[in-house]
């Protein structure tokens, strides 16, 4: 073989070299891609995979992410608004909202809510309870974030009362030093939920698939979401969330462990007495 073929023999199995290189090292990266999806300004939605999956095909639990600079919330009562229970669906169309949710558990008499409520002079429940998360929102002025959940453990709810309009008091899921405050539970079932971020957007949250409210905690603490603290705000097949945008409507509704309705796509609507709204500003 003469010396310029030699040349072109090295050369070529020199380039097949480098090219089996950079494929086995390019094999094993994996391109990161951006979990959320802008359905309008400042509201995104994610949908993530939890991990450990459960044995149910949609195991994604569904977060809206909501920048209060661009959104304002509402609570809307039956007790305020002329008596009558309706569906986040109803609640949204009626009101003009971009989305509604369940504004905490309510008691027997179908109206008043477990924990404290008030809205502006409306007073629902004067009662706080032993629960320690609050969410504030409707500002006095411009000395306090738009909204946030109070964290009695951390911060004085008396403090505050003043310098909001509208409170609702339930459980606390994530603390302010983000642990997961809940003990385990045996059994389990859809939650929807509310979360500031680290970055003080509003995170609504909502998972069909029955967890322990505990072992939902430890997935969302897992998640890329930087949650800073957590409260529950229903449970079962009451548990609803509506969203309708110009691009995208989303229904969601939750059921009971071992229940169809755990996560069966087709069901009717509870009618719920309490909705947060959220409205564009």
């Amino acid at each position: 073989m003469g010396r310029i073929a030699k040349c072109k023999a090295f050369i070529l199995r020199f380039t097949v070299l480098l090219i089996l290189t950079l494929i086995i090292d390019t094999s094993g990266v994996k391109c990161e891609t951006n979990p959320w999806r802008e359905v309008e300004d400042g509201l995104l939605v994610g949908e993530f995979e939890a991990q450990p999956k459960p044995s149910f095909l949609d195991a994604k639990i569904l977060v809206v992410k909501v920048d209060p600079q661009k959104y304002s919330f509402k609570l809307l009562s039956a007790s305020e608004n002329g008596g009558k229970k309706m569906t986040v669906r109803e609640w949204t169309e009626k009101y003009g909202l971009v989305a509604a949710f369940n504004a905490g558990m309510y008691q027997t008499d179908g109206t008043t809510s477990v924990g404290y409520m008030k809205n502006f002079k409306h007073i629902n429940n004067g009662r706080l309870n032993i629960n320690n998360a609050v969410l504030a929102f409707n500002p006095v002025d411009a000395g306090v974030p738009e909204i946030q959940i109070i964290d009695r453990e951390c911060q004085n709810f008396e403090g505050f009362k003043g310098k909001y309009q509208s409170f609702v008091q339930s459980i606390r899921m994530v603390s302010c030093e983000q642990q997961n405050v809940w003990s385990q539970q045996p059994t389990g079932w859809s939650t929807l939920a509310i979360a500031m971020d680290k970055n003080h957007n509003v995170l609504v949250i909502f998972c069909q698939q029955p967890y322990s409210v505990h072992d939902l905690i430890e997935i969302l603490l897992s998640l890329p979401i930087s949650i800073y603290n957590a409260m529950y705000l229903e449970g079962g097949p009451q548990a609803s969330l509506y969203l309708s945008t110009k691009n995208s409507t989303i229904e969601r509704y939750g059921g009971w462990e071992g229940s169809p309705d755990s996560h069966n796509p087709l069901q009717v609507w509870w009618p719920i007495p309490n909705v947060i709204g959220i409205v564009r500003k």
